[in-house]
């Protein structure tokens, strides 16, 4: 029996770590510059080509092209040491990835978080709004999709007195989602 707790008690805090793991290859990671700042590319994309970079923020638009390939137009997010972008910080741009494969434009939605790690091809101009915007483009080498999670917005679960019974209870409706 003691033997099975100390082996449980070794194996408790591997499982832990792997929890915290970075969700980009480590080989794709030793191929980065971490001091070049995306600030630094978007200034000027052409002079960091054939770099690879590690990215991420929100999905914009997924757009499949006619030869089966994907480009991707995300909302750029500083990332945390895992890798995944941090939504309350704020953004220094928008870029671009072309994806060899095709990308399903409902999995890969509006809204969604992605991380991608990426080889810069340079740049590519196209209209925002009514002005032309210079997009860095990457090649995308790995991405990473996460997880959507969903928060109940409101739940009083109790009487009050001057108000009566909650909302939800009144009018017969149980929690509501918000999409994060």
């Amino acid at each position: 029996m003691k033997d099975r707790i100390h082996i449980l008690l070794l194996i408790f805090p591997v499982f832990l770590l792997m929890g915290c793991a970075h969700v980009i290859s480590k080989d794709l990671r030793a191929r980065t510059d971490p001091s070049l700042t995306f600030a630094q590319v978007h200034q000027s994309p052409e002079t960091y080509k054939g770099k690879t970079v590690i990215w991420g923020g929100e999905i914009v638009l997924t757009l499949n092209q006619k030869d089966g390939s994907t480009l991707l137009e995300i909302f750029q997010r500083p990332l945390d040491r895992w890798g995944e972008p941090k939504l309350i910080y704020p953004s220094e741009g928008r870029f671009l990835i072309r994806s060899e494969k095709y990308l399903d434009a409902y999995t890969f939605r509006k809204g969604r978080k992605i991380t991608v790690a990426g080889e810069i091809l340079g740049e590519k101009i196209q209209p925002l709004g009514e002005m032309d915007y210079r997009y860095p483009l990457l090649l995308c080498k790995q991405i990473y999709l996460w997880e959507e999670y969903y928060y109940p917005a409101y739940y009083y679960p109790y009487y009050d007195p001057w108000w009566g019974y909650p909302l939800w209870w009144r009018w017969g409706i149980g929690f509501h989602y918000y999409h994060h």
